[in-house]
């Protein structure tokens, strides 16, 4: 009896397998009738300085009932080349855009005919699938220089497209290349629910019998930091976190670091305590926005077979090294981005350590639609099977890169009289975090025995930085002239390496 029994436990837990196996099948298949597919990325969503605290019902409905990535990277800390970096699955170096202007190629004629074509929703819209963008593209997309509001990158069935930078307010939309303008009213003009609902009508409206693909593009926690009317007294008590490197001096770091008053004025600390409350106030609409989105997908009977990915294009720092607010730095406040995905066999309520950068979202998403398009050459690699294993094995990679090319000028003055290009404000007692000479590349390596960084910077000192995280976590010592001239060596060749990969090359010197 006991053996027929456990004959009985065996076959029913293998038919539970299958059943979970054929679920992901659809999902793996490819073509019509694979499962459908959810992106939502915020814009300068940190996950280092605790910006993932105000977002309850999106840690609650996509973290806990899928799965955490506590080393989620971006490979460049800044908004359009991460965003193209999200879109083809490459480094910058290999999709060219380099910063948030035209001349750093975002949204150029080069991206409009080269990066776009490649992005992985033309291959998810040639293999069935219904698509669907909402909210920010890229920084410049739709000026006059950038193909206008005419413009509709290929791919997309419905285009709902924030032109320029992030708004809340104010704004112009691309809709499917029809100029679109709104104004301050919130209940139809406040960008964050306006993405919502219109996500929630596709749905309504999309064919059954096909599946989807939502990408929702959000403008918090971005500047100008504007909550919903109903969120504006929220975490009065809130102040930006003063512990790790708050204020701390840089002095073993590369130029821009060392230009920062240290300590910081009472008007950076009073300036960047409300702009921290300001950015937790606007992605409470951002968990809004989640939780409407999974409520609809339950809904129709949908949320069963739906991968959910909920992610950032990059960090931010608010008094990190003294500098007041802003992005674009190599540490890890500004390279790490939140990252939480549920969907069919993904394990529930687990936290991975793997690293994971945002060059693996589309090759990530295409392995879920089934699609193995090699000629799409893309530098990252798919995290399905960390995810969800029971499907196939898989590896995680030792290290990887992490580039930013600034180009801002600021005729020699690091305290950013004058802007310059790609440079949009300066805040009070900033400094110039976009200057040409901020140019950098680095190894990271987070294999379980390492957890180090290497960079050297494209400057007249022509200067390195080294960090053993381990026993620096806040990266406030700079030790490179601590380290064995061999193992500085070894990252150096590295980096060449990696600063020149392209395609399947990226992923075999990360094995």
């Amino acid at each position: 009896m006991f053996a027929t029994g456990a004959r009985v436990s065996r076959v029913l837990a293998l038919a539970a397998a299958l059943l979970l196996t054929c679920g992901v099948g659809r999902a793996l298949a490819g073509g019509v009738g694979s499962g459908n597919i959810v992106l939502i990325v915020t814009d300068d969503h940190d996950q280092h300085l605790g910006g993932m605290t105000p977002m309850k019902k999106t840690k609650s409905l996509i973290g806990e009932a899928g799965a955490t990535f506590v080393n989620s990277f971006t490979v460049t800390p800044l908004c359009c080349p991460s965003r193209c970096s999200i879109l083809t699955g490459r480094y910058p170096h290999n999709h060219l855009v380099r910063n948030n202007s035209l001349a750093g190629n975002c949204s150029s004629a080069g991206w409009r005919s080269a990066g776009e074509s490649s992005a992985f929703p033309v291959l998810l819209s040639k293999a069935g699938y219904q698509t669907f963008f909402a909210g920010k593209y890229l920084n410049q997309y739709g000026k006059k220089e950038a193909g206008g509001v005419g413009h509709v990158p290929p791919g997309w069935d419905q285009w709902h497209a924030l032109v320029a930078n992030s708004r809340y307010y104010n704004y112009t939309l691309s809709r499917n290349g029809a100029e679109e303008k709104h104004g301050d009213d919130y209940a139809d003009d406040y960008l964050t629910d306006l993405i919502a609902r219109r996500g929630l009508d596709f749905l309504d409206q999309r064919d059954p019998r096909r599946p989807f693909f939502l990408m929702l593009a959000p403008p918090a926690p971005h500047w100008p930091w504007t909550p919903a009317p109903q969120y504006r007294r929220r975490f009065a008590d809130v102040s930006a976190p003063r512990d790790g490197s708050f204020d701390k001096a840089a002095k073993d770091k590369h130029w821009l670091l060392r230009q920062p008053a240290n300590p910081m004025p009472d008007s950076s600390l009073r300036f960047l305590d409300d702009v921290y409350r300001r950015r937790w106030q606007t992605l409470l609409s951002v968990d809004d926005l989640v939780e409407a989105l999974v409520r609809k997908l339950d809904e129709m009977k949908e949320l069963n077979r739906t991968f959910v990915f909920f992610t950032s294009d990059n960090g931010y720092h608010t008094g990190q090294f003294s500098l007041p607010i802003d992005k674009r730095q190599l540490y890890e406040f500004d390279i790490r981005t939140p990252l939480l995905v549920r969907g069919p066999a993904v394990h529930v309520n687990v936290t991975l350590k793997a690293p994971v950068l945002n060059i693996d979202l589309a090759p990530t998403i295409l392995d879920i639609a089934g699609i193995n398009d090699s000629s799409a050459n893309m530098d990252g690699q798919s995290f399905l099977p960390l995810m969800a294993p029971s499907l196939r094995n898989g590896s995680p990679r030792p290290f990887f890169l992490v580039e930013h090319t600034g180009e801002g000028l600021s005729a020699g003055d690091p305290t950013c009289p004058a802007v310059g290009p790609g440079l949009a404000q300066c805040f009070p007692d900033c400094v110039c975090e976009d200057s040409f000479n901020n140019t950098y590349a680095c190894v990271r390596t987070l294999d379980g025995r390492h957890d180090m960084q290497y960079c050297e910077f494209a400057d007249s000192e022509s200067f390195v930085e080294v960090y053993d995280l381990r026993s620096d976590p806040h990266q406030l010592e700079n030790i490179v002239k601590k380290v064995d001239p061999a193992v500085l060596q070894v990252m150096n060749q590295r980096l060449i390496q990696l600063q020149s990969c392209q395609g399947a090359g990226c992923r075999d010197l990360s094995t």
